[in-house]
């Protein structure tokens, strides 16, 4: 990304902005700055804040509570100013970030997006609001690839609108029960209560994994085979706006600690569509903050 004088100064506003906002005594006091600014959704603060990664507006860290902010990356120091300090971090015009797919489920946001973030990245953020101010955030970053999966697909691209409002609940259920019977207890026989087998039927967005049931159970027999099965142990929250639901999970992959960031597209009371990110929790001794990666 080319750098430009105005995105610098963008950055350096953003951090001056976070610096003082932290000295702000609460979060009405910068709720309340400008009354006669149209009022956003809590959908449209938590992009505007992902976004100002990239824009540098200034203005998107006023949609973060200056005083009660707890962090979940164990990568970044918690509140305001261990966003800062990764801010100030980053090499010079190197940021990114385009929101692909953003999603409301009462307090909380989950957002899929494409990063440039010390490196070409795919991600979701999910962050909790309390009276219109952010409190709290969580991710999961993976790598973006360089090569689509082996059905010719990218780990963003794929459907974005959203439908089934009123079966928001219902998809949910849906898929808290996938993760229950088959990816924590891996009763596969009850697989087509969730996905049909047609090819056609799933459509894959993992980097490893081609459509369909085939291509899915390939994938997991060629990872026994290497004696690196993959292995959900629990799931932590389930996130739903109509016909996406958000799975945010732990297991082990590759040997080693994950956290699973699963987004699927429900239609019709099945699962058709998949996206997600996986990434190694680091060793305690790592962490920057003592809020642990998940903590719903």
């Amino acid at each position: 990304m080319t750098v430009s004088l105005s995105k610098l100064l963008a950055r350096t506003a953003i951090f001056a902005g976070i610096l003082s906002l932290t000295a702000c005594s609460t979060a009405g006091e910068q709720a309340s700055a400008n009354p006669t600014e149209p009022t956003l959704s809590n959908k449209e603060k938590a992009v505007a804040v992902i976004s100002s990664i990239e824009t540098g507006d200034p203005k998107a860290i006023s949609y973060i509570n200056p005083t009660q902010y707890t962090q979940h990356n164990l990568a970044v120091g918690d509140g305001l100013a261990g966003f800062g300090e990764v801010m100030q971090a980053l090499p010079k015009g190197s940021a990114k970030a385009n929101v692909k797919r953003a999603f409301q489920d009462s307090d909380y946001v989950f957002l899929h997006t494409e990063y440039n973030f010390f490196g070409p990245k795919v991600g979701f953020d999910v962050f909790r609001f309390e009276e219109g101010l952010i409190v709290e955030h969580w991710d999961n970053l993976a790598p973006l690839a360089s090569t689509p999966n082996p059905s010719g697909r990218t780990q963003l691209d794929g459907a974005t609108e959203l439908t089934d409002l009123d079966k928001t609940q219902q998809n949910k259920e849906l898929v808290a029960d996938f993760l229950d019977t088959i990816l924590i207890n891996g009763d596969m026989a009850k697989i087509n209560q969730f996905i049909d087998n047609d090819e056609s039927a799933y459509i894959q967005h993992n980097t490893m994994v081609a459509d369909g049931l085939n291509g899915l159970g390939k994938a997991l027999e060629e990872l026994a085979k290497a004696g690196m099965p993959m292995n959900y142990r629990k799931n932590h929250k389930i996130l739903g706006e109509g016909n996406f639901v958000l799975a945010i999970s732990e297991g082990i992959f590759m040997n080693e600690e994950v956290a699973f960031y699963d987004l699927f597209r429900v239609d019709n009371g099945k699962i058709v569509e998949h996206w997600d990110a996986i990434e190694t929790i680091p060793p305690r001794n790592e962490w920057k903050n003592d809020n642990g990666k998940f903590g719903f």
